[in-house]
């Protein structure tokens, strides 16, 4: 009898999220999840047959020297494990299988050589995601509380710091630097079991007018300087994502007004994050304000002054970026999807001023699961 409806994902759990939400483990061998009809098969390696298990994610846990081709298994683990894969589906008669965006080639074309059809689906491994489980909204909200204990303690640090007789700022007599704040906060986060393998970005005048530079060099007084730390909890591995503008000293007018502008647009943002508005009306909705402010978009191109460099926030959970874009042309809003919203102006002269906050999309509107106020001084 044949079977209709298959699908399949598979790589490595450990770097494919998809995957890895299948099985429950984050292995670093490879691995394949089959669903046939209604049976959900994990694929892996037979090591780790009982962790597969014991995760409880799938109906049947198997391993590839179970489904060997009469040529017998390769001797590479990838291609053993798609030439195992095949054979389940041969086994079930299978001639089509759907896949997601992220299926390795290695496997497409061992189904192809096997004369199985393999079509894409586009939400696959995507939809599921974006609707976050309560526990997910939980380790998610753990993520970040920890993510702001960490950023009120820096920025509370940065604003006490010394000033050296150039403006520099000096923390337990030397200079402040980009490179110095990343590591101060990287050993913060290990210490609480995070880990920061995107790093961090702790920019100023000039770089951050590039608004994705990590940041280079000493911090000045008097200077706006931008601090986005987004770790992942290694218990759950859900990410955090929290960014702040601090400034030591004293505040300038322009950037009195920046930050307002910007605060201003974060709150039109997070009014139309709710269930059946688009992410393009979220996007919108503040960047109007920011144009009402008078300030341009310059996405692409760096500015001398303030202007508006990208969109308004991303999907966040098991990576730290995942759809959909809140952004010119994204789709529809779901209950309880988790986003950040983090609108942003930025320019050589002025320096950079972002806040980002992480949201749940609820029936009764968003929900913000940060607490850290949002000021520019944090004495």
């Amino acid at each position: 009898m044949k079977i209709h409806s298959a699908r399949i994902l598979a790589g490595f759990p450990e770097k494919n999220s998809s995957l890895y939400r299948r099985l429950g483990v984050p292995l670093g061998d490879p691995a394949a999840w089959i669903e046939l009809d209604s049976r959900r098969i994990g694929l892996v390696r037979d090591l780790e047959m009982d962790r597969v298990r014991q995760a409880g994610h799938c109906d049947d846990v198997t391993s590839p020297p179970e489904h060997a081709p009469p040529a017998g298994l390769s001797a590479d683990r990838e291609t053993a494990t798609a030439e195992a894969a095949v054979q389940i589906l041969r086994s079930a008669k299978v001639e089509r299988v759907v896949a997601d965006r992220s299926l390795p080639f290695i496997f497409a074309w061992h189904l192809q050589q096997a004369e199985i059809d393999v079509q894409y689906d586009a939400e696959l491994g995507v939809l599921d995601r974006r609707i976050k489980t309560r526990s997910e909204i939980d380790s998610l909200s753990k993520a970040q509380g920890t993510t702001e204990d960490v950023m009120k303690w820096i920025c509370q640090t940065i604003s006490k710091c010394d000033v050296g007789s150039d403006g520099v700022l000096m923390h337990e007599g030397e200079a402040m630097t980009s490179e110095r704040v990343r590591s101060m906060v990287a050993f913060e986060f290990l210490k609480r079991n995070f880990t920061m393998s995107h790093g961090a970005i702790i920019a100023t005048a000039p770089l951050v007018a590039d608004c994705h530079h990590s940041g280079s060099g000493p911090l000045h007084t008097g200077c706006p300087i931008i601090v986005d730390l987004f770790p992942r909890d290694e218990s759950t591995r859900y990410w955090g994502d929290c960014t702040r503008t601090v400034v030591h000293g004293k505040v300038s007018d322009q950037v009195r007004d920046m930050h307002a502008a910007v605060r201003e647009a974060k709150a039109a943002c997070t009014e139309m994050l709710r269930v059946g508005n688009t992410a393009d009306a979220v996007h919108k909705a503040g960047e109007n304000v920011l144009i009402k402010h008078g300030y341009k978009v310059s996405r692409g191109k760096l500015t001398d002054g303030p202007s508006i460099q990208h969109g308004t926030g991303h999907g966040i959970g098991l990576d730290l970026h995942e759809p959909i874009l809140l952004d010119h042309g994204g789709g529809e809003v779901l209950e309880n999807e988790v986003f950040t919203i983090e609108p942003g102006l930025y320019g050589r002269e002025c320096g950079g001023v972002r806040i980002e906050d992480m949201l749940v999309v609820t029936h009764d509107g968003p929900k913000n699961l940060n607490s850290l106020p949002d000021a520019l001084t944090w004495d």
